[in-house]
């Protein structure tokens, strides 16, 4: 379910953050860059169902996600088939950093508001519903989003497209531990799979996996950025 996603992709980065960013990035991140990047990620565990016109997704942005999703799915297959991939990953992550290193600041601000509006509407931080006035609200608290972060963002953020591979990545992770799988080595065709959620929005994924995940990506969250400056 795209609300497990988009926690899964919040618990990966802040998990990773104090280890990962010094070893990938050749930095620490700031308390900051955590906080942002982890909203950020949540969004971008969505991103591999751009290919589910009827998923989470295809509703965050109104009749314009609906197309983007519909001809993602086109253009890749159908669900669970190219952006369920490594390589996808790939490109996500390869494709943001060229965007904010060669495209600037008003690439990076989109990127954003496209990743937190996705996060918004997974999480439900939004007027209830699926019609106009949802989706007006989404966009309306991203917008809003998007300047407040602003304001925190660094010109030419390097952890932005860490954080939309490593939240891409959380999706594979997810579906692989469904009966359907993840197509991780596309275009060979096998599908992955360790299953423990045999049909979503069941009781293991809603009353089980997304509580843990939820209490631990506070709990990773305080550790990485509230317990470096109690201990300094």
């Amino acid at each position: 379910m795209g609300h497990s996603h988009a926690v899964s992709g919040a618990m990966l980065y802040a998990a990773a953050a104090p280890i990962l960013p010094p070893l990938l990035l050749h930095t620490h991140l700031k308390p900051a860059d955590i906080l942002l990047g982890t909203v950020l990620a949540a969004g971008a565990a969505l991103l591999p169902d751009l290919d589910h016109h009827d998923g989470t997704i295809a509703n965050f942005l109104g009749p314009v996600s609906k197309a983007l999703c519909r001809f993602v799915a086109w253009i890749s297959g159908g669900h669970r088939h190219a952006t369920h991939s490594l390589l996808f990953v790939a490109l996500m992550g390869g494709g943001s950093w060229a965007g904010v290193h060669y495209l600037g600041r008003w690439f990076t601000l989109g990127l954003t508001f496209f990743l937190l509006a996705m996060a918004i509407k997974a999480l439900r931080i939004h007027l209830p519903g699926e019609g106009h006035t949802t989706w007006l609200s989404v966009v309306g608290l991203s917008t809003v989003g998007t300047f407040v972060m602003d304001q925190w963002m660094p010109s030419a953020p390097g952890w932005l497209p860490y954080a939309v591979g490593l939240g891409t990545l959380a999706h594979l992770l997810g579906d692989s531990l469904t009966k359907m799988g993840a197509p991780w080595l596309w275009p060979h065709k096998q599908r992955y799979e360790i299953v423990l959620i045999k049909r979503s929005g069941n009781d293991m994924e809603t009353k089980v996996l997304v509580p843990i995940m939820s209490v631990a990506t506070v709990a990773l969250l305080l550790f990485s950025t509230v317990g470096p400056t109690v201990l300094g």
